[in-house]
């Protein structure tokens, strides 16, 4: 159960692995300015920083966020030169948790400081399972560091993640990561310079291994493993041969990136599902940030689809929601669901337009006055200017609408909002020409 116990640790914590290790392994970080991609954790105010360290308080803390994002390698650093025991929410339970919370309490009670009880995938362990190490927390017989990939919020119970602090770790961008394969090739830990690496290469790894560092070592070692044996070179087709995964032609700040964001768009809002699932399978593969394109696919939503379908900015909107809570790769499966549900949806632009011409109207100046029966009056002395004056509740009226002017008097009889025939846009147009009957603008 105790994993690191008798393995060595440097003094920041961080086991000291052997030649035989894993590359990732290998190049753990040993100290705080070795971690990349987090930023927002490492200045000098942060709660972190305050947490390592011989004199650090036993404050237990929840790590969330991405795999290979470094949450294992900061509960190393949380724990120094304490005892360290890994568990994880998978295999372990009740029993394994209660086990080295006495044995730390024995420790304490001979002088030494608290064990820190790393658990990975909490978010696996049920509320009794978490229940259990509340009486631990509280009293501080232990220091927890719990990492999860899901939302806290919904996986951890409120009285334990009120007990402890939430550290969110962001995805790795792309520069975090080359600078994590740049550090690998070089560093004596890692590849020493045996072997260099062609620029396709290097970017090709970085598209697949996404925002995960720990994937992209395990790349690394591959293709460095298999350029070993011919001339010492990573090229772009031991790459593609080693990870069996052909290059893509992307560059997420060129001019790939324009074009292939641009085809999808055309290819969802023209209704052709394949050649959307073609456009979004490419940026998929090639590491486009999932939450860009979501972004995409909820403005496409409400431009291109508007009131022919308006359940498809709630998909649109859920599928945006769904990556950032599971993140990738499953995140290409929602993805996918609102790229087909939009691509076959009917397709009308006209609230985009109408809100555009009306912009145009409010910025030439024909914005008007507002007319006095819709006024507010809900302040003293608005009686006496008029304002309010006339207006009739549109709930008393027969069928809910009240025959009176809205628009200032320079727009009169002005239409913004001309529906289609498409899909649902079809029953709105004939409610609307009820209703602009029922308010005398029928002409």
């Amino acid at each position: 159960m105790d994993l690191f116990e008798s393995t060595q640790r440097t003094g920041t914590g961080v086991p000291v692995a052997g030649d035989n290790a894993p590359l990732a392994v290998r190049m753990r970080p040993r100290e705080l300015a070795e971690v990349v991609g987090q930023a927002h954790l490492l200045n000098e105010n942060s709660p972190l920083v305050r947490l390592i360290g011989d004199d650090a308080p036993a404050t237990s803390v929840i790590l969330w966020g991405p795999p290979g994002t470094g949450k294992t390698t900061l509960a190393y650093l949380v724990a120094g030169n304490r005892r360290f025991v890994e568990l994880s929410a998978v295999s372990a339970g009740v029993k394994d948790v209660r086990a080295v919370i006495e044995d730390s309490k024995r420790r304490i009670a001979t002088g030494e400081r608290e064990t820190v009880m790393f658990i990975d995938e909490i978010h696996r362990f049920t509320r009794s399972q978490q229940d259990s190490l509340l009486p631990a927390v509280e009293n501080r017989w232990i220091t927890l560091v719990g990492a999860t990939t899901e939302n806290p919020s919904f996986s951890v119970v409120g009285p334990l993640l009120s007990r402890s602090l939430l550290l969110v770790l962001q995805p790795l961008n792309a520069a975090a990561i080359d600078d994590l394969i740049t550090r690998a090739l070089t560093d004596e830990r890692g590849l020493a310079n045996k072997v260099t690496i062609e620029p396709e290469a290097r970017d090709h790894i970085v598209r697949v291994a996404g925002a995960d560092a720990r994937k992209a070592l395990t790349l690394l070692e591959a293709v460095a493993d298999a350029a070993s044996r011919a001339d010492k070179v990573i090229t772009a087709e031991i790459t593609e041969r080693t990870m069996d995964t052909a290059l893509v032609a992307y560059d997420k700040s060129g001019d790939q990136h324009y074009d292939v964001i641009s085809a999808f768009i055309k290819s969802v809002r023209g209704s052709d599902v394949d050649a959307s699932l073609h456009y979004l399978a490419r940026m998929v593969v090639a590491g486009e940030d999932p939450r860009f394109i979501a972004r995409r696919l909820v403005v496409l939503a409400a431009e291109d689809i508007g009131m022919a379908d308006p359940q498809g900015l709630v998909i649109a909107q859920a599928a945006a929601d769904a990556v950032s809570f599971i993140g990738m790769p499953e995140g290409r499966i929602p993805l996918a669901e609102a790229t087909t549900y939009l691509a076959l949806a009917p397709k009308s632009n006209r609230s985009y337009k109408a809100i555009d011409a009306a912009i145009a109207d409010v910025r030439a100046g024909r914005a008007g006055v507002v007319p006095d029966h819709l006024r507010d009056a809900h302040y003293a002395g608005a009686e006496r200017v008029g304002h309010g004056k006339g207006y009739e509740y549109s709930h008393d009226a027969d069928h809910g609408v009240a025959r009176q002017d809205y628009l200032p008097e320079s727009l009169a009889g002005e239409r913004y909002y001309r529906p289609t025939e498409h899909g649902y846009e079809r029953a709105v147009a004939e409610r609307l020409t009820i209703i602009r009957t029922m308010l005398g603008r029928d002409k």
